[in-house]
């Protein structure tokens, strides 16, 4: 059978990265993001949603139920950063992250247990930040956010086990897209320089950690969040 995967922030980047990924392997996948995307192939639907509108989320998995009739896979990849000193960090910038990184993902993943549940198996993965372990200057808002989402994903295993859903995060070292686009250099290379294994992580390294997360194989891991390049 055909797992049915929805990602969310699939138009570039990691997401579209990893759309592609599981289209590969003969999956049907559902992404979304604020804007319209052409589909790159049949096995592909594209959404026009905002990950911080339940109307839309909603409206989205409804027209997911009707033609897929269930769900295998759901992959919370869209979010946001800001960098910049706690100080210096508008309440408006702080509730902005929230919405989209940790409220956007619990709707994400209580609609798709809702699918899930049916067949009494599912797969969530989350992703957080290695901006979490590092306790980055200039982070807090990001990585606080992503802190909330590490303690839903552990606390979400639990309550979910019972259906035969997993969850499990990721947490990235940094890799070449818009979400580092305007970090200075050298704040990267003083980044790296603190990991094991020190140079830029690629698009390769988290999907590869994300298609064993959801492998129906892996079905006794649950409730772990991996960092990439040696962090601890």
């Amino acid at each position: 059978m055909m797992q049915r995967v929805i990602i969310t922030g699939s138009s570039r980047g990691i997401g579209r990265h990893l759309a592609e990924v599981y289209i590969a392997r003969g999956a049907r996948v559902a992404g979304c993001s604020r804007s319209e995307v052409a589909s790159f192939h049949p096995n592909y639907r594209h959404y026009v949603a905002d990950v911080c509108d339940i109307r839309s989320i909603k409206q989205m998995f409804s027209a997911i139920e009707q033609e897929w009739d269930g769900l295998d896979v759901l992959i919370n990849n869209a979010g946001i950063a800001a960098m910049n000193h706690a100080m210096l960090t508008p309440p408006d910038v702080i509730e902005r992250i929230f919405r989209t990184n940790v409220f956007s993902i619990f709707s994400f993943c209580r609609e798709a247990t809702k699918l899930m549940r049916r067949g009494r198996f599912g797969r969530i993965v989350n992703f957080s930040t290695v901006a979490v372990p590092f306790n980055l200057e200039g982070e807090s808002a990001y990585a606080a956010s992503k802190a909330a989402v590490e303690s839903l994903t552990r606390t979400l295993a639990r309550e979910l086990a019972p259906f035969g859903i997993t969850v499990n995060a990721v947490g990235p070292t940094p890799v070449e897209t818009d979400l580092i686009s305007n970090v200075p250099r050298d704040k990267l290379e003083a980044l790296i320089n603190r990991q094991a294994i020190k140079r830029m992580g690629t698009v390769e390294d988290i999907s590869n950690v994300v298609t064993f997360f959801t492998d129906p194989s892996s079905h006794f891991v649950t409730g772990q969040i991996i960092y990439l390049g040696g962090v601890s």
